[in-house]
């Protein structure tokens, strides 16, 4: 097994060839070393969360750590899922109002792109549609730190925030390198309080991701080498979480992978599945994992007839 990023050596989630934008780091723990990182930052710190996470008591021990630091930390946990234009901008209110010099995204992927919504809005203005594509935003932006408690969208390796419009529910996927979180904390007893279901979804996410990339048209070397780390990873360790939900280790395998699937993604793209799937999800309210889960097997069924794709299924099944 490859020797991955850990709290003592955030490198290794990346190849000594690759460009290296953000600092991961990984392992039981290791989010209570965020007051430490976010001090070297900024000072006014906007905690981007959920009510689920806040009932949780997540957002309250990082936002104590903080605090211990030094930092005046304002909590916004009223993100939603699949977030909207509307719900970005109730976030960047409360961001203005308490001028905030520095954005946390704790959650699943939901807070992840409102906090990243939130960044375009507050550091470039207008609305998320004006950043629909790539490289749009013509200022800087706030340093971002994200702290998954899923493993799932692997939105904390990526630039992009998918936002829905409001009126049509169509997903907008914005996307600036400027997005990018600068660090990213992957600390698996976050997880630990996911329920099965959650669990399940989100799982069946990141593996479609890894799947997706490593077959997509843009894939590369770079890509590659995340996307066959995420699929062993999550391949290995998904079952055992299902067995048992308290194994800390093959929990923080799942997340290690998830987050090498997002990686992946950022530094390729994704495919059907998920072309598929975002419909679904925005018409239908079906839930986004089961929604790429019920597309997967027949666009990879529809993938093998081609054959240097089937090669590639092929490889992957063989590591597996």
């Amino acid at each position: 097994m490859e020797n991955f990023a850990s709290a003592e050596q955030p490198d290794n989630f990346f190849d000594d060839e690759e460009e290296i934008s953000q600092q991961i780091l990984y392992g039981p723990g290791a989010s209570e070393r965020i007051g430490e990182l976010a001090q070297d930052l900024g000072q006014s710190v906007l905690l981007v969360t959920d009510q689920g996470l806040s009932a949780a008591g997540h957002p309250q021990k990082v936002r104590e750590d903080l605090e211990k630091a030094g930092l005046q930390v304002t909590l916004f946990d009223q993100s939603i899922e699949n977030p909207t234009e509307s719900s970005v901008q109730t976030c960047v209110q409360v961001a203005k109002s308490e001028k905030v010099d520095l954005i946390i995204g704790l959650g699943g992927g939901s807070s992840m792109d409102t906090a990243k919504g939130c960044n375009f809005i507050l550091t470039n203005g207008g609305r998320m549609a004006d950043y629909w594509g790539v490289g749009k935003a013509t200022r800087d932006m706030l340093p971002l730190i994200a702290l998954p408690t899923t493993a799932g969208t692997g939105s904390e390796c990526q630039s992009f925030a998918l936002i829905s419009e409001d009126d049509t529910h169509r997903k907008m996927a914005c996307g600036d390198k400027k997005a990018l979180p600068c660090i990213t904390i992957l600390d698996p007893k976050l997880t630990l309080s996911q329920p099965k279901m959650v669990t399940a979804c989100t799982g069946i996410d990141a593996l479609t991701h890894a799947l997706e990339s490593a077959v997509t048209r843009k894939r590369n070397d770079r890509s590659d080498r995340h996307a066959l780390i995420a699929f062993g990873l999550i391949h290995e360790n998904l079952p055992r979480v299902f067995e048992r939900p308290d194994d800390l280790e093959a929990r923080g395998a799942v997340l290690l992978g998830a987050s090498h699937a997002g990686a992946a993604i950022e530094r390729s793209m994704l495919g059907a599945a998920h072309s598929m799937a975002n419909p679904l999800t925005a018409r239908r309210g079906t839930v986004h994992g089961i929604a790429v889960g019920l597309a997967l097997p027949v666009v990879m069924e529809f993938n093998a007839g081609h054959p240097e794709t089937k090669a590639r299924y092929a490889k992957l099944a063989r590591q597996a």
